[in-house]
């Protein structure tokens, strides 16, 4: 498993990470507080504050965790 910070700000955002993930074969969740939101999943994501970045993770390991990283990466926190 991997964790990254990412912010999603913006509706366009949210919609592009959504269309993004959705093609991953890993479960991705957001972890926004105590709450643990499926990624692929753009109500749930609607449910949590946008405006701060959020823990994203990745249960993947291997070459999948690469290749979900890489379709995350405009997404992670600088």
């Amino acid at each position: 498993m991997r964790e990254v910070k990412i912010f999603l700000g913006t509706i366009e955002r949210v919609k592009d990470f959504v269309n993004a993930v959705t093609h991953l074969d890993c479960d991705v969740d957001i972890v926004s507080g105590r709450y643990v939101i499926d990624a692929k999943s753009i109500m749930g994501i609607f449910s949590v504050d946008l405006s701060k970045a959020v823990d994203l993770r990745i249960h993947a390991e291997g070459t999948e965790a690469e290749k979900a990283m890489e379709v995350i990466s405009p997404f992670i926190e600088k």
